[in-house]
């Protein structure tokens, strides 16, 4: 449940994202912060707050994370301007940074190599893709029939029931081996150039790639990330060890994870946009384009164990990654008319759906299994991490991309032509991350299968 909702978080307000545009007065450009500013909140602290979990008590820090969730919901849907709906989704962040990690570090310990480990993980994978595809649909209902406020509100009883079954329902435990010492230095300083490296390639598009708030925010964001690495290979227990990556298999299971969220959150956005901007859909209806989508990764994910012990984790991967290609590429047959939209739609989603849930699967299992048992908890952190960062620089790089090329043509095409080929090119660009994915797969990772 857990899982399920922290993931939803990321998606549920794609939908309601045009009436949030008009009611605060975000920009296009700057709209996909507010995906963005939970996504870099939760990937960049998921690390540290495993830590704590591990120090602390997971239980502990479940119930501590639930509550700051609701909390920073609550604040969301009462939110009234930008700013303070970004600082809002930032706290949410925060607290599914703190619930996520104990999450799977229990289900890996109740679970050992060799008994069941993947059907587990592939019912994790399951909530947590089930929980991202979700949002999709179940924020057009919400925004439809009670308000784009309640895209966050509905969070604040569930996050309560689960505050209030923790005791019952989750074991208390703690790791005897986890390092005594915190690296907050590590966390900030990775966070905070992440976002800068965000904030500059949407600045790109707005004020120019020789401004200077451009440049100033890409040059911190290499210090901060030089920093984060220098930090990493002096401080006695670093966040990421400096030679975990030296494992090919590990450091391809999370390029991975980047590039499946990286090539899919993006078209799945535009998509809501071209419904409801271009199409003219209202936010109820709009959600109802979207359940192919949410089937899709769901049965994705439950197929992708089986296809992981038949024919490898390398190979499910790049399969998925070819169907998450090969949606995206259908997607370009949308037109500012919207006659036959669904003719490629449909397939588009299913495709890409399918595809997300069978590689998320094998990313994980290939991920953790490459990892030596002690690190087996740093390495599920790290695909989370991998996972929502991916999704923050595919909404950097393809969302001002496509806003840039609609405000080319602007002044010599139809708004609803303009929007298209915008949306157009970034599906393009989602079909050029996927084939980055496939090459990362067949590079780095093996061919061995894991344990049953």
């Amino acid at each position: 449940m857990a899982q399920f909702v922290v993931v939803l978080d990321a998606t549920i307000v794609a939908v309601a994202l045009p009436e949030i545009q008009d009611e605060l007065g975000f920009s296009q450009a700057g709209l996909q912060w507010v995906v963005s500013a939970y996504t870099l909140a939760f990937g960049g602290f998921l690390l540290l707050a495993g830590r704590v979990a591990d120090l602390a008590g997971r239980r502990r820090l479940f119930m501590i994370g639930l509550a700051v969730f609701s909390a920073a919901s609550l604040a969301c849907g009462l939110a009234v301007s930008p700013l303070t709906l970004l600082g809002a989704r930032i706290a949410q962040g925060l607290g599914a940074a703190i619930v996520a990690p104990s999450a799977l570090s229990s289900l890996t310990a109740a679970f050992s190599e060799g008994n069941g480990r993947g059907r587990a993980l592939g019912v994790w994978t399951a909530a947590a893709a089930g929980g991202g595809a979700t949002g999709w649909l179940l924020g057009g209902l919400l925004t439809g029939a009670l308000g784009w406020e309640w895209v966050f509100l509905i969070n604040v009883p569930v996050g309560l029931a689960g505050i209030a079954l923790a005791p019952f329902l989750v074991s208390e435990s703690r790791d005897s081996k986890a390092p005594p010492r915190l690296d907050v230095a590590g966390a900030v300083s990775v966070t905070a150039g992440l976002t800068l490296l965000v904030y500059g390639i949407t600045r790109v598009q707005e004020v120019g790639p020789l401004a200077p708030a451009t440049l100033a925010s890409l040059g911190f964001s290499v210090v901060l990330l030089v920093v984060f690495v220098v930090l990493e290979r002096r401080v006695r227990h670093p966040l990421v060890p400096p030679g975990i990556f030296r494992s090919r298999p590990l450091l391809g299971a999370n390029l991975v994870a980047l590039a499946l969220t990286a090539a899919t959150t993006p078209p799945m956005l535009l998509c809501t946009l071209y419904v409801q901007r271009v199409l003219g859909y209202p936010p109820a209806e709009a959600g109802l384009v979207f359940p192919p989508f949410n089937l899709a990764v769901i049965g994705g994910s439950l197929l992708g164990p089986r296809l992981v012990r038949r024919a490898g984790a390398r190979a499910t991967m790049v399969c998925g990654l070819l169907a998450i290609a090969a949606g995206s590429a259908c997607l370009l047959g949308i037109g500012a008319q919207g006659g036959g939209y669904l003719l490629y739609m449909v397939p588009g989603f299913v495709l890409m759906g399918s595809g997300l849930g069978c590689a998320s699967v094998a990313s994980t299992t290939l991920g953790t299994a490459a990892a030596d048992g002690g690190l087996q908890g740093l390495a599920s952190g790290l695909l989370n991490s991998a996972a929502q960062i991916g999704t923050v620089l595919g909404l950097a790089i393809l969302i001002p991309l496509s806003a840039a090329r609609s405000e080319a043509l602007a002044g010599t095409a139809p708004d609803g032509v303009a929007l298209v080929e915008g949306f157009r090119l970034a599906f393009w660009g989602a079909v050029g991350i996927a084939a980055c994915g496939i090459l990362v797969s067949v590079l780095l990772t093996g061919q061995k299968k894991p344990q049953r």
